[in-house]
């Protein structure tokens, strides 16, 4: 797994310069995972968009501003990664609740690992509801507007974003060792799974329509970030259609929309 050697469980008391290092290379090597892994998922969806063009989601054309959301894009990351590791370093250091050891001899690890892993994406998807939600409220959207330049989104624009969007959306996997005494090992995988699903969410083109990414099932396919784009006022949640559905702001036609794109790619073009 990337970073993990260089996350040890705890780092030992050094010099103030040599805590400086080891929060520098953990910084680097968050940013330049994350940086590799936008970049490879960024051209496979997009070849993948080109080779099955039934599959687009919307028929309105896509703004011409794919460059630009490649910069905005590289800035966001290198503050996600910042955020990522300041997280990853104070639970090395100590400062945080002292992690769930997850070693294989140990029993039930796996159970721990999975549940744990799934109690996070829970969390998450709270506070990227609620965060998101905020972002759309009238004293804060100018602060979002940003990444609402592609109403028709791709790839490429998942961390299209301010400097607050970003921060209000993804400063979880900085306070998140803080409330869950989650390994650094799984702080990671969730990032890195955040990452590759929130991609996929701005496809612009639908491959996983499926009975379990609609009612009554919680799980979500990329028509549902896709409509947020396309109507701004719903479906606001990241990973589970929960809160939306509890909260009201799920859109009218979602369901349908799934149901109908379930169906062979010609006959399931939308619109």
């Amino acid at each position: 797994m990337i970073f993990l050697n260089i996350c040890p469980r705890r780092l030992p008391l050094r010099t103030d310069a040599s805590m400086l290092f080891d929060c520098l290379a953990l910084y680097l090597s968050c940013l330049f995972g994350l940086l590799a892994l936008y970049f490879a998922c960024g051209f496979a969806i997009a070849r993948a968009n080109a080779r099955h063009p039934e599959r687009r989601i919307q028929s309105r054309s896509q703004a011409d501003i794919v460059a630009a959301e490649i910069r905005q894009s590289i800035m966001s990351l290198a503050q996600i990664a910042a955020l990522l590791a300041g997280g990853l370093f104070c639970q090395a250091k100590g400062w945080t609740l002292a992690p769930i050891d997850l070693a294989p001899a140990r029993p039930l690890s796996i159970v721990w690992g999975l549940a744990l892993f799934g109690l996070s994406l829970v969390l998450y998807d709270a506070w990227f509801y609620w965060g998101h939600r905020l972002m759309h409220s009238r004293r804060l959207y100018r602060f979002h507007a940003l990444h609402h330049r592609s109403i028709v989104p791709t790839p490429w624009s998942n961390n299209s974003d301010t400097a607050v969007g970003t921060f209000v959306e993804q400063a979880y996997f900085l306070v998140v060792p803080f409330v869950l005494p989650l390994p650094a090992a799984l702080i990671i995988l969730h990032k890195l799974y955040d990452q590759v699903t929130g991609m996929i969410g701005h496809a612009g083109h639908e491959y996983f329509a499926a009975p379990t990414a609609r009612f009554p099932w919680p799980m979500l396919c990329t028509t549902f970030h896709d409509q947020h784009h396309g109507s701004f006022r719903y479906n606001f949640a990241n990973t589970f259609s929960i809160w939306d559905r509890l909260m009201g702001t799920l859109h009218p036609s979602y369901d349908q929309t799934v149901k109908r794109l379930e169906l062979p790619a010609e006959a399931a073009h939308g619109d």
